[in-house]
């Protein structure tokens, strides 16, 4: 108001009139001055020079940077009436929002000369601001939402803003009747400052009661409800429903006769359809209402019209309104239209591949239900991890200027033919392979993992496979692997871009204590994953340790003060001579398991841990190859196994070997394939082994060997493994960064031990635990595979309703099998802190002999559990498991819980 009425003044030239409208200033004449009058008055401009400026009003600004703001300066020349120099004057000194009035006065007129007063009202500042009426909590999320900054000036713009982000935060809250009003008051702290205080009112939370659709006749309700991801209903158990009825027609609701005439009793989504009225549950789902979300959902249901063929559907209408409760009804009246199917496909512009070989590939004949994105997926324009598209057949084999365009020829009845319409271009080279973000790991090391090699034809299959390369080297951020295509038309050739993100993967074990009589205990443990032995004598690489080159080097010492000691190294060199895949390691372990407490004292002393214990001393090389058939998933690995046991007077172990020394030498071959898209959390791919491990047939050698008094001097036996994993994703991705997403687990394993001579019963050494989480036995020390079992203790039979309560086993299985279910969910794919959940179903047991083998009776459990992976410490998780089998008619169901922790590695 006072902004208009001084631009107006300005214009007019009414001086005497303004002043007389406000408080008497004894500094401005309230006479009017004829002269002034009459200037203001004339018929005809005239041409003015200002001869002085006087600013007033302002108190905390320089009048000298006001003047420069403002444009005006003596001596300007002024046409009066008609100019707009003041004019803009005002408008310049506006723009700063520091004024909540601007005003130009004529003061004295002297022939040609004219005197001029700009008068400005100062705005005060933001010394602070609180809320009121709401949570501390809601307050603290409010002050990053409101947008304002202390000591900045307030302007009006700047309260509405304000008010119209708390509004909308609790409107996404469900609070859609929510008010705020403003109390400014001066702060006495601080010279020209006022404090705001928004008194905050929210009302009461508005949840969607009903969402009812009318006018879909082939589509039922319930399933345009399921497209509604972000607007859901409540929950509701109600003998009674309301009867649903808007402005666009009463909703019919389907009677009990009409329910069982229809057989409706024999179909789920039947049978939801018609409790839906009645019972509606919804414990996982808010049902606030969201107008973004809401547009969001609508275009979902058109969506899913055009799916099943009905390209003509719309929302022709929608209306909102409140129950009595105060909860939201929203109606929607759709017109389907007709539905349409697809007719003739022909193609144009293809010499690579034939009309038939694109037909086939397709995979779309005359009559198929219309369905625009499912043509737009066959051809590659919307692209899927899956591949199998016309445009990925293109580009795999160079065609990377490949573009396709499906055209409607001809529409008639409820047919719609089709004009696939191609450009294949040239067939694209790649010229040059850059990498970017790498500090720490060495180019060289990257570029032998990626598919895409300058001089090759460009591939997109080849792009996504380095994608998983990159990723499972474990060395880079696998959610922020950015690929980027750079083509050059000029020349035919294309230019790939990787930009990486190094994080760090080395693993750090420490821990110490004392006491309980055993001495010093502690663990200190280290892996580097990301090694370089070739710089380990240049001190300038030691940052803190030379690493880049991508090799790994684990060391590791355990002590348990006179009980037990462990010292393990191993290294891995994924690249042997630089040639592809052929990894190379050397690990080698010494412990020693020692019985310290003796039984006549009842105290622990080392002469007792002298006199009993187990000490184990291995050594494994093994050389893998990545073979080329059937593809480059299948890796190959030898490996040479050498482990001497030495026992000592120590019991309950292996029976009747309490004083033995054996040396088991042992080759292994391992077949696998893994199609993993990333090692933490795999969303996608598969694992599987097949390991045969075998010694030499010493029995058979030499015949008396079985009736020697130590037999197992020369341990005999043949172990074969099967692993397999499956890792499907389920839904759609979720997330900001579409990184969370459902993934269903599968898994099955299978252990089985063979002798050469049935006459030797089957060797001791690498058989089979069940049970438990196998913590006790991290690095595979005393001879036997650990094989977890979540829900249970360690048990050594057969029969799934034995089973005590046990840390250990007095004798180990020959044969094993395992089936897992587990689906999994993640919270953080940050590589700081990767964490996810899972729900899980398992059946395992072991058997002694093939007699007895029986691969149905199984002991069962299922449980919850979460992970969590860091790059320091690695894998940290635990389990919670009920065994179905161990419940029992007199026990509770707790009784038969059990957890189950995980430090370090993830158990078999």
């Amino acid at each position: 108001m006072y902004r208009r009425f001084s631009v107006v003044a300005v214009l007019l030239m009414m001086i005497g009139f303004h002043a007389q409208a406000q408080q008497p200033d004894t500094t401005r004449p309230t006479a009017i001055d004829p002269e002034l009058e009459a200037m203001v008055n004339a018929k005809t401009p005239s041409e003015y020079t200002i001869a002085g400026i006087q600013v007033s009003g302002t108190k905390y600004r320089d009048q000298a940077l006001l003047l420069s703001i403002s444009g005006l300066t003596v001596g300007d020349k002024v046409i009066i009436p008609g100019g707009d120099n003041l004019s803009k004057a005002i408008q310049n000194l506006w723009k700063q929002n520091l004024f909540s009035d601007v005003q130009i006065y004529f003061t004295k007129v002297e022939g040609k000369n004219v005197y001029i007063e700009i008068f400005v009202a100062e705005r005060p500042s933001l010394s602070g601001f609180t809320f009121k009426g709401v949570k501390k909590s809601e307050a603290d999320d409010l002050e990053g939402k409101t947008g304002l900054v202390k000591g900045r000036v307030i302007t009006e713009n700047m309260k509405r803003t304000a008010v119209e982000n708390i509004v909308k935060y609790y409107v996404e809250k469900g609070f859609r009747g929510a008010k705020v009003d403003i109390e400014e008051k001066a702060d006495p702290a601080f010279v020209n400052t006022q404090h705001l205080t928004f008194v905050i009112s929210k009302g009461g939370k508005v949840r969607i009661n009903d969402v009812s659709f009318y006018g879909n006749e082939n589509v039922s309700e319930v399933k345009l409800k399921k497209k509604l991801k972000g607007t859901k209903e409540t929950t509701r158990i109600t003998l009674y429903p309301t009867t649903d009825s808007s402005s666009f027609g009463t909703h019919k609701r389907q009677t009990f006769n009409e329910y069982v005439n229809d057989w409706g009793f024999l179909s789920v989504t039947k049978t939801r359809d018609y409790l839906d009225p009645y019972f509606r549950f919804k414990l996982f789902s808010s049902a606030k209402y969201n107008q973004t979300k809401y547009e969001e959902d609508k275009e979902k249901v058109l969506e899913y019209y055009n799916s099943l063929g009905y390209r003509d559907a719309g929302i022709i209408a929608d209306t909102q309104y409140y129950t009595k409760k105060g909860n939201l009804n929203i109606d929607l009246k759709v017109d389907e239209g007709r539905r349409y199917y697809f007719g003739n496909i022909t193609w144009r512009g293809n010499t690579k591949y034939s009309d038939s070989i694109l037909n086939v590939l397709l995979g779309i004949k005359k009559g198929d239900i219309y369905n625009l994105e499912t043509l737009n997926t066959k051809l590659g324009k919307q692209l899927t991890p899956e591949g199998g598209d016309i445009s990925g057949l293109y580009m795999d084999d160079g065609y990377l200027f490949f573009q396709v365009d499906p055209v409607e020829t001809a529409v008639y009845n409820d047919t719609i033919d089709f004009e696939i319409r191609m450009r294949e271009g040239p067939q694209a080279t790649i010229k040059n392979v850059n990498i970017s973000g790498n500090d720490k790991t060495k180019e060289y090391v990257i570029r032998r993992e990626l598919r895409t090699v300058p001089g090759q034809k460009f591939s997109r299959t080849d792009l996504i496979r380095s994608n998983r390369e990159i990723a499972n080297l474990g060395y880079f951020n696998q959610e922020k692997i950015d690929i980027n295509p750079v083509p050059n038309p000029d020349d035919g050739t294309v230019d790939i871009n990787y930009k990486l993100e190094e994080k760090s993967n080395d693993q750090l074990e420490l821990s110490a204590g004392w006491g309980g009589g055993i001495g010093l205990t502690g663990t200190l443990g280290v892996t580097f994953n990301n090694f370089s032995i070739r710089n380990i004598f240049n001190k300038e690489t030691w940052d803190p340790l030379p690493t880049g080159d991508g090799q790994k080097l684990s060391l590791r010492v355990q002590s348990n003060g006179r009980q037990f000691r462990s010292y393990n190294f191993s290294f891995t060199e994924p690249w042997l001579g630089g040639k592809r895949r052929n990894s190379f390691t050397v690990s080698f372990y010494s412990t020693r398991f020692a019985n310290t407490y003796d039984p006549r004292t009842g105290a622990y002393s080392r002469k007792a841990g002298d006199t009993s214990y187990l000490r184990t001393l291995g050594l494994s090389i093994a050389l893998g190859k990545q073979l080329r058939w059937p593809d480059d998933y299948f890796t190959l690995v030898y490996s040479l196994n050498f482990t001497q046991y030495k026992l000592r007077n120590y019991p309950n172990l292996f029976p009747g070997l309490d004083n033995t020394t054996a040396h088991n030498v042992s080759l292994k071959l391992a077949l696998s394939r893994s199609s993993i898209d990333q090692p933490i959390f795999p969303r996608s791919g598969s694992n599987f082994v097949a390991s045969v491990q075998a010694t030499p047939p010493y029995s058979l050698i030499d015949p008396d060997r079985v009736k020697s008094e130590n037999p197992y001097e020369l341990p005999e036996f043949h172990k074969w493994r099967f692993t397999g994993e499956w890792y499907v994703p389920i839904g759609r991705p979720m997330g900001a960064d579409r990184s969370r997403q459902f993934v269903l687990k599968a898994a099955a394993k299978y252990g089985f031990m063979g002798r050469y001579n049935a006459k030797l019963d089957y060797s001791p050494f690498e058989r089979f635990q069940v049970g438990d989480a196998g913590l006790t036995n991290n690095f595979g020390l005393l001879g036997y595979d650990i094989i977890a079992h979540r829900g249970y203790p360690v048990y050594d039979n057969s029969d799934p309703t034995i089973n005590p309560d046990k840390s250990s086993a007095s004798q180990f299985f020959t044969i094993f099998n395992k089936y897992t279910v587990e689906l999994r969910y993640p919270f953080s794919t940050n590589p700081n802190s990767t964490i996810f959940g899972l729900a899980f179903f398992e059946a395992a047991n072991g058997w002694y002999n093939y007699q007895d083998y029986n691969p149905f009776r199984l002991r069962r459990s299922a449980g919850v559990g979460m992970r969590f992976f860091l790059p320091m410490f690695g894998l940290l998780g635990f389990d919670y498991g009920v065994g179905f089998d161990r419940i029992t008619p007199n026990s509770k169901l707790r009784d038969a819980a059990r957890f189950t922790f995980m430090l370090g590695f993830e158990p078999e």
